[in-house]
């Protein structure tokens, strides 16, 4: 049997990381079901085309950084997601993931046909009045 502080450290600290390791581990298979989970419902969503208008966008700029002892040098990873938000006809808005080509042609006020499934992004085409 283990006695005072040393003994203490030696029987929480595996308690510790072990549950540390299971919250990790949980929140990976979380995320990946959830990511899963919305890839199938937009699958199954059905392809609507709506008039909409651009209401606003926004990107979202993440980033990383990583050590590499072999060489000690940091490798800094940065990538940026592109929203747009759209708003239909009956006054709803969505928010909605574009790529970065998409995003740059799009400006606030635009007002076209907007196709999407789920709640992914499809298309949007502009009206040319």
């Amino acid at each position: 049997m283990f006695y005072g502080f040393d003994g203490l450290m030696f029987a929480i600290v595996p308690v510790i990381v072990t549950v540390g390791f299971i919250l990790v581990f949980g929140m990976v298979i979380f995320t990946f079901i959830n990511s899963a989970r919305q890839k199938h419902q937009d699958n199954i969503s059905p392809v609507l085309t709506v008039p909409a208008s651009m209401v606003t966008k926004r990107s979202d700029v993440r980033r990383s950084v990583s050590h590499t002892s072999a060489s000690n040098m940091n490798h800094v990873h940065t990538y940026c997601r592109y929203y747009a938000t759209f708003q239909v006809e009956s006054g709803d808005r969505m928010e909605l993931e574009v790529k970065e080509n998409i995003y740059g042609l799009l400006a606030e006020g635009d007002h076209g046909k907007l196709t999407f499934q789920g709640k992914r992004f499809i298309s949007f085409d502009r009206d040319m009045n």
